[in-house]
């Protein structure tokens, strides 16, 4: 049966005595018999709300059990699990509900000002509001009193293989997010991909700091359920508090994209706090900066680089500690059951060297895009899964990557993919962020214009320009240069490149 939720229930027959689950911020450790009953729990009071299979249940909550209990709760049950970026305003939150067809709404008390509005103007099938934390007010159900005077037994399975899992939208970076399907049997095969790839051992300890509504916390927390081992949850990342949790709780593993890592090393006296348990680093969502790589190697603590999207439920290419060291900056091959093809725009395999869109094949691949027939078609053809993104293969078949295609600038014919430019400016001294977008060039169609986070009140548009001689070609290096104070940012750290065109259009 390819159902999650009893994955878990068969976990906490085999392992119940083993930790599951640590939440840093209640100070609850549940072992994996104490987090079964919960969720039965939980299950049962979503039953007893009316909640049943194909129901749609959205997640307003930052990382804690409550997360853990209600998705494998809906699991069990045949519901389908909507976690909500909190990060997103009213209008954005109604939009995705009103697409998903949410009926039930489950929300931290910290998120009171984003649902009021919500209640004002009701989704369409929204019916029911489930309030985690504080004193519930407008007829909220109270989380914590409904879960522990609920049926706790244990909840006939009602979803198997097709049956819709989660929808998890995108970050909209290029429009309208678009609702990713996912059913239990491509849950299952990516969560038996990553457990393949990665040979995870029930002793791991893996921090999750990214947050639980995005691919890149929740594939992780279900292939370590999976495994037996121990996932730990940080509400939201704080740099100085990772490197406290790596000697507390002994974490042996974590995943930081690279803003986060760029932040870690930037907290005082890091060097001096026990990092001894750790074996390395995952990092992804956009391609990791040498320079940053090897400040991480510098401390003993290798990087090593993965590579997927929210459709392929998080795995794509995978670069082991082993040949991080040798290929630095690659994200490596296929995972165990991920077949990859880089592709010229008319579909044709590119030979190693020549960039490339990346495709994807594999029983991980979602169901479709949500009420988007036309944007799965355009996604999925053939089994192929087309990312949008430009990577370059060597001989061996590692694949490095550059850019998404639709960041790539064309300057007077020639490719510029923001990344390498990224990479060199991030080398500078005076350079803490930076984001490259294409500006419009009479002489050239296009040319590189880089949006600059200074390190140093020093920081001159001169000197990074000056760093950039000898190190990129001239239709490479910027042709003007903006210092702004922060580089918007998705919460995956991927710069939202559409805001910076919006804002820095240049001229024609």
């Amino acid at each position: 049966m390819n159902n999650i939720g009893e994955l878990l229930r068969r976990r906490a027959w085999i392992n119940g005595e083993n930790e599951a689950i640590v939440d840093l911020t209640s100070g609850e450790r549940l072992t994996y018999a104490a987090l079964n009953a919960r969720v039965n729990a939980t299950a049962g009071m979503l039953r007893g709300l009316s909640v049943g299979k194909g129901d749609v249940v959205a997640l307003l909550c930052m990382n804690g059990v409550e997360f853990v209990e209600t998705y494998y709760a809906c699991a069990k049950i045949g519901a389908v699990v909507l976690p909500l970026n909190w990060r997103l305003t009213p209008p954005e939150l109604h939009y995705i509900l009103s697409d998903s067809g949410s009926g039930t709404l489950v929300y931290g008390v910290e998120f009171t000002e984003l649902v009021t509005p919500l209640r004002a103007d009701l989704p369409p099938k929204l019916t029911q509001f489930i309030q985690i934390g504080g004193e519930t007010a407008d007829g909220a159900t109270d989380y914590t009193s409904a879960r522990n005077v609920a049926d706790g037994a244990e909840p006939d399975i009602l979803a198997d293989n097709d049956d819709h899992l989660t929808y998890v939208y995108t970050s909209g970076t290029t429009g309208r997010p678009k609702g990713v399907v996912h059913s239990h049997r491509t849950a299952m095969a990516g969560i038996l991909n990553v457990a393949a790839t990665f040979r995870m051992e029930p002793e791991e300890r893996h921090l999750i700091a990214l947050p639980l509504f995005h691919v890149g916390a929740s594939t992780p927390l279900l292939s370590h359920i999976y495994c037996g081992n121990t996932a730990i949850l940080m509400r939201e990342f704080n740099p100085a508090a990772m490197w406290d949790t790596f000697a507390a709780e002994r974490v042996t593993s974590t995943l930081a994209v690279p803003a986060m890592l760029n932040f870690m090393l930037k907290v005082q006296d890091f060097e001096a706090r026990d990092r001894s348990s750790l074996i390395g680093i995952l990092s992804g969502a956009s391609p990791v900066p040498v320079e940053l790589i090897n400040a991480y190697l510098d401390l003993g603590i290798e990087i090593h680089q993965v590579y997927g999207m929210t459709e392929t439920f998080g795995p794509g290419c995978y670069l082991p500690g082993a040949e991080a060291r040798n290929r630095l900056g690659a994200a490596g091959k296929g995972y165990l059951m991920t077949d990859i093809r880089l592709v010229d725009p008319d579909g044709n395999d590119v030979p190693p060297g020549t960039p490339g869109e990346i495709l994807m094949r594999g029983a991980h691949n979602m169901v479709g895009y949500l009420n988007n027939t036309a944007a799965t078609g355009e996604t999925l053809v053939d089994g192929w899964l087309h990312s949008g993104d430009i990577g370059i293969s060597d001989e061996d078949g590692y694949v490095t990557v550059h850019d998404r295609l639709k960041d790539m600038i064309i300057s007077g014919g020639e490719n510029v993919y923001p990344a390498e430019v990224e990479n060199v400016l991030l080398a500078h001294e005076y350079v803490a962020d930076v984001a490259v977008i294409g500006q419009p060039s009479a002489d050239w169609g296009e040319s590189p214009f880089a949006v600059v986070v200074p390190a140093s009140d020093a920081a001159s548009e001169a000197a990074i320009m000056s760093h950039c001689q000898g190190k990129l070609a001239r239709f490479k290096q910027p042709k003007g240069m903006a210092f702004v104070e922060e580089i918007p940012r998705n919460p995956t750290g991927k710069p939202l490149k559409r805001l910076l065109r919006d804002k820095f259009p240049g001229s024609t």
